[in-house]
């Protein structure tokens, strides 16, 4: 039965990066001029949510999003969620109307085409650079200033262990909700894993689901190393909480 689907699930694949470039390219100018100033962003932030549709519903992908608590318009949040796939991208912007700016990694912006735009609009980091690491938490310190939220993903990567429910949260996600005294929002996608890890030969179309947490507060907390260790255990055991893996 396997060899049956190979031949399917490679076609769907070529076909997913087929739906990640094509729309990128007839987008074109919009996306140029959208990301040429930073004041343009929202509307850039408008094609990418655009983008990211025609990708899910294209690989025959049914988002499901459970809000136990809404995201308020022109608000700030630090947005955090589980990584395990490439459609994580999609999915976060499916979830959020208002923009956000992913703190994601350097690497991506060597991809051909997705990657001209990834740099213009993200803020880039060499997880293996210190000076980089302290480059993006400068400048996403910069743009929650600005009143942007932030997206990371705290784990810092795809666990490499496929079996891993959660790899072990970085600092940097607590770390700036804290000093700008934002709310963390924990996010669980729950089947991206099985819909579409990194593994070429697996996955396959099917609902997708998200659950929105309610928001974990920084009022009041202090960036002492009690305080940074009881968010990131709040918010990875919330992330956890709904993972059926």
């Amino acid at each position: 039965m396997r060899f049956i689907k190979i031949p399917f699930i490679i076609v769907w694949r070529l076909w997913f990066y087929l739906l990640v470039i094509v729309p990128i390219l007839l987008l074109f100018p919009a996306l140029l001029a959208t990301t040429t100033k930073e004041k343009h962003y929202k509307y850039a932030y408008r094609i990418a949510r655009f983008w990211a549709k025609i990708i899910l519903f294209g690989m025959g992908f049914i988002p499901k999003i459970s809000f136990l608590q809404k995201l308020e318009k022109d608000k700030s949040y630090m947005l955090t969620a589980n990584h395990t796939s490439m459609i994580d991208i999609m999915m976060m912007l499916y979830v959020s109307k208002s923009p956000f700016v992913f703190i994601g990694k350097k690497e991506l912006s060597k991809l051909p085409v997705f990657g001209f735009f990834y740099k213009r609009m993200c803020i880039l980091v060499d997880r293996k650079s210190p000076q980089s690491r302290r480059d993006a938490f400068v400048e996403a310190q910069r743009r929650l200033s600005r009143g942007t939220s932030i997206c990371i993903f705290p784990e810092g990567g795809v666990p490499d262990d496929i079996t891993m429910m959660l790899d072990e949260f970085k600092d940097g996600a607590f770390r700036l909700a804290i000093e700008h005294q934002i709310p963390i929002v924990p996010i669980s996608f729950t089947d991206n894993k099985k819909r579409f890890r990194y593994e070429f030969f697996t996955g396959s179309p099917g609902i997708l689901r998200a659950v929105i947490h309610p928001f974990i507060s920084t009022q009041g907390l202090s960036l002492t190393v009690e305080h940074k260790k009881r968010l990131k255990a709040e918010t990875r055991a919330a992330i956890a909480s709904s993972l059926e893996w």
